[in-house]
């Protein structure tokens, strides 16, 4: 993955809170139905999918119940900045450096959706705010540690990820391979659930588990835009110059890793579908390819298949 050297960056929507206090642990978030999601599992940590439940949301963008942190509608933005990416300017840059790299992928995704969402459906694009951490972080959906991965929270619209969680997670305990495209395609997911959020989609999550579940669905649609999207950039676009097959390769091993039977296997249990939230392995990387090869929104409508 490369990016075009001579592109301006935007590190408009992108800020770092830094280091943050633990105490509390993992965000634990209520959900329509009484139950809560959060934790570790078998020493693993319950991925959800790269998401602290998204469909935590009984309907697109309104307030969360309050879990005892940080009240529902929190703007994260009024934490101290500590201008981790005051340096990134150009493509040049994000090529240079892992951070303006992540503020590339900010900025090609926002144009993506821009876009898309003016050509394929009736709803206005408002982009999501992106802040990483380190140990924890207060957001509108409550407090939240580095345990639960990188997630998107829809009460405040922002995406937080505390970026150790590639290496020592997504490679260390899940087994992933790796690669420069990987936090991307992990990003494009994230804003897969920003986008769901803009059209209302999670209103329509009723069942939380199981293989054919509305959770399962919410979490393999946004796997479908963020084919969408890579499908895009391997086309070239004005900040990404080089996308390969060592790229899609990389996003569908990353996809394999986080799958739900991948997770229970890592933790020492029996595949359970009736556990499952995400979906399979198979799952994540067929609908992250249909977007990929098809392009469209119709076409990642997990909601109307009559299979997943």
């Amino acid at each position: 993955m490369r990016f075009n050297p001579k592109a301006r960056l935007d590190t408009s929507r992108v800020g770092d809170g830094g280091g943050g206090a633990g105490g509390g642990g993992p965000m634990r978030i209520p959900i329509p139905g009484g139950t809560r999601a959060g934790g570790g599992i078998g020493g693993l940590v319950i991925i959800i999918l790269f998401v602290v439940l998204t469909q935590c949301m009984g309907g697109g963008g309104g307030s969360l119940p309050d879990t005892g942190g940080t009240s529902a509608g929190t703007d994260a933005s009024r934490m101290d900045d500590t201008e981790r990416y005051a340096n990134c300017k150009t493509g040049a840059d994000a090529n240079d450096d892992e951070d303006c790299a992540r503020v590339g992928v900010e900025n090609s995704l926002v144009a993506f959706w821009e876009t898309t969402l003016a050509e394929q459906s009736d709803t206005s694009f408002s982009p999501a705010m992106m802040r990483t951490f380190s140990g924890a972080v207060d957001t509108g959906c409550g407090q939240a540690s580095s345990q639960v991965g990188p997630f998107y929270c829809p009460a405040d619209q922002k995406i937080y990820l505390d970026t150790t969680f590639f290496a020592d997670v997504l490679e260390g305990q899940l087994g992933g391979q790796g690669g420069d495209f990987v936090e991307p395609y992990v990003l494009a997911h994230e804003y897969g659930h920003h986008i769901q959020n803009l059209l209302g989609t999670m209103g329509q999550v009723r069942t939380q588990q199981g293989a054919n579940s509305d959770a399962v669905r919410l979490e393999l649609q946004a796997d479908c835009y963020a084919g969408m999207w890579t499908r895009d950039a391997s086309d070239g676009d004005a900040l990404l110059a080089d996308l390969d097959e060592g790229d899609i390769t990389e996003a569908l091993d990353s996809a394999k890793a986080v799958g739900d039977d991948r997770i229970q296997q890592k933790s020492g249990q029996g595949v359970d579908p009736e556990g499952w939230t995400h979906g399979s392995s198979e799952q994540r990387m067929a609908w992250f390819t249909t977007g990929f090869e098809e392009g469209t929104l119709e076409a990642c409508d997990t909601f109307s298949a009559d299979r997943l």
